[in-house]
């Protein structure tokens, strides 16, 4: 389709520029950089805190070190395969075809420590992406069973480290406990945790 029959109205000075933006676009030599599609951090990623040292020299040679950690990742018969690595502030992020396990982020872990120019001792363990959440606890009694001490954060505390359900839960802060009104016996708590994205 021409542009002119198309867009009668342009010059030909804009002609030539859409023209030129459409051959750039169809060269592969200029589309080597890598656009993510998700703002922050997505599931299909694991962040490696590194020094500022080990960082350049790993993005330097980050194809060599992908096609290491696929061919590592392959031998012991791992699903995951690295697609690419990218690197912000403080750390490296290895972006894989899908979400890491803890065998998976052992692995990587292993590969990256290993990876020639690289100080293992300046290289913490991988970790996925967190973000925090809340639980919210409602209809608790203000007054424990002996009544004279009152619900406080740190009885929460008490509970959640006692409790099997809560095992895998990280607290972000301290739980709040809230009176439903100033008459009311009940509570509302709020538990801010750390979320593994998963």
């Amino acid at each position: 389709m021409k542009i002119k029959v198309v867009f009668p109205s342009l010059k030909a000075t804009n002609i030539d520029n859409i023209q030129k933006i459409i051959k750039d676009d169809n060269n592969p030599i200029t589309k080597l950089r890598i656009n993510m599609t998700t703002k922050g951090l997505s599931h299909k990623q694991v962040i490696v805190s590194i020094s500022k040292i080990n960082q350049m020299n790993l993005i330097k040679e980050s194809r060599a070190y992908v096609a290491n950690l696929n061919r590592g990742l392959k031998s012991i018969k791992l699903d995951i395969l690295v697609n690419f690595i990218c690197s912000d502030a403080s750390s490296i992020i290895v972006v894989s075809n899908k979400v890491a396990n803890l065998s998976d982020l052992q692995t990587i872990e292993y590969y990256i420590k290993d990876a020639s120019h690289i100080n293992s001792n300046e290289v913490n363990s991988p970790r996925l992406p967190q973000s925090k959440s809340y639980l919210k606890i409602i209809g608790l009694s203000y007054f424990q069973e002996d009544s004279t001490n009152l619900l406080n954060s740190n009885v929460v505390e008490k509970i959640i480290k006692d409790n099997h359900i809560f095992n895998n839960i990280i607290l972000a802060s301290k739980p709040h406990v809230i009176k439903v009104s100033l008459k009311s016996d009940m509570t509302i708590v709020w538990i801010d945790i750390w979320d593994v994205m998963i």
